[in-house]
């Protein structure tokens, strides 16, 4: 009886200890997520050497990082779009490539062309900037519309074929570009089948007060001319295939893929928008919600995860229509007007 009683005791006080380390937030985890955290707190510091500020854009960046989807950040010039990304390809031990879009930019510009050897009389392909693992394209829309949807097709196939010949691009292969919201002459508009192509589009505003002090006091006290050289690489291209592996194994409930499919039907059926999202959608803030979960050190999504993930997700695959749009509606006040008339799943 003593030793049931003792048994009983034992139980109850392991529950107790369980629901204790639940409710601080303290789990075990069915997947292993310790080395990917350590890894990504490790960039984030890298970059912070450098980037004061713009926490938001770092942390889509990871996560798209781990999702293995491309990135558009649109910005004012002078917010640290481009210096992040470069920072961020620093810290990762893969090839990088930098490409300025012009309007004279050609195909071939970024994909490569066929060259005549005189050495053996043959044609040789000479591969473009675009084979690389990490690209950068800074204002993207400045290029006509056949470069980019040479860029695009990559984006999405990631191979392209060239005098029949068909080249794969390595993994991981990430394409971040930036946009400039301002300055629209001489500009060609992305068609939304275009932007579909990126998981995120992250907005990047000015920083505040303390922020832009802390700017100007770390260029002050910083004596480097080339600020990357403070930045190491933390990663490899292994590591980063392995960590994008470890997402897809990422739980999520029945009652969060409903939750997901119930905020992009309400795009459809909202009446302020005149296009809703896609069933791409959906699949992107499913593997973009697993990201943040990833980054929080979490084997298991959370509608937190979901909320987080569903403004990068979103704002650039609806549109909002026009009458709304002349009275200074945005899409990110109507996908936080959807996230908050729906139920969180519990």
């Amino acid at each position: 009886m003593e030793n049931n009683e003792e048994q009983n005791l034992e139980n109850q006080n392991s529950i107790n200890l369980n629901k204790e380390q639940k409710d601080q937030g303290e789990f075990q985890s069915r997947i292993d997520m310790i080395e990917l955290r350590e890894s990504l707190n490790k960039v984030k510091t890298e970059i912070a050497k450098v980037i004061v500020g713009q926490e938001n854009m770092v942390e889509h960046l990871l996560a798209a990082l781990l999702s293995n989807g491309h990135v558009l950040i649109e910005g004012v010039p002078g917010v640290a779009k481009t210096i992040t990304a470069k920072l961020l390809a620093k810290t990762i031990d893969v090839d990088f490539s930098r490409i300025q879009f012009t309007p004279d930019l050609m195909p071939s510009d970024i994909l490569g062309t066929s060259v005549f050897s005189m050495k053996n009389s043959e044609f040789e392909f000479k591969k473009g900037p675009i084979f690389s693992s990490f690209i950068l394209i800074d204002e993207i829309n400045r290029s006509p519309a056949k470069t980019q949807a040479a860029l695009f097709e990559v984006m999405e196939e990631k191979q392209i074929t060239i005098d029949g010949i068909r080249y794969e691009m390595d993994e991981p292969f990430l394409v971040v570009a930036t946009q400039n919201p301002i300055e629209h002459e001489g500009t060609y508009r992305l068609p939304e089948a275009q932007l579909d192509r990126f998981l995120f589009k992250i907005n990047v505003g000015y920083p505040n007060l303390e922020q832009e002090v802390a700017i100007i006091k770390n260029q002050h006290d910083n004596r480097l001319e080339d600020k990357t050289e403070a930045v190491n690489k933390v990663i490899t291209a292994q590591q980063l295939n392995n960590y994008q592996k470890l997402v897809k194994e990422i739980i999520v409930e029945s009652q969060l893929i409903e939750y997901i499919a119930k905020i992009i039907i309400n795009t459809r059926e909202n009446q302020f928008l005149y296009l809703g999202a896609s069933p791409r959608a959906s699949l992107a803030l499913l593997t973009a919600s697993k990201a943040f979960a990833a980054l929080r050190g979490r084997d298991f999504v959370t509608p937190e995860d979901i909320k987080e993930a569903s403004y990068a997700v979103l704002r650039h695959r609806v549109i909002v229509s026009p009458e709304r749009e002349m009275e200074g509606l945005t899409a990110d006040e109507i996908i936080r007007q959807i996230l908050e008339g729906i139920e969180i799943p519990r």
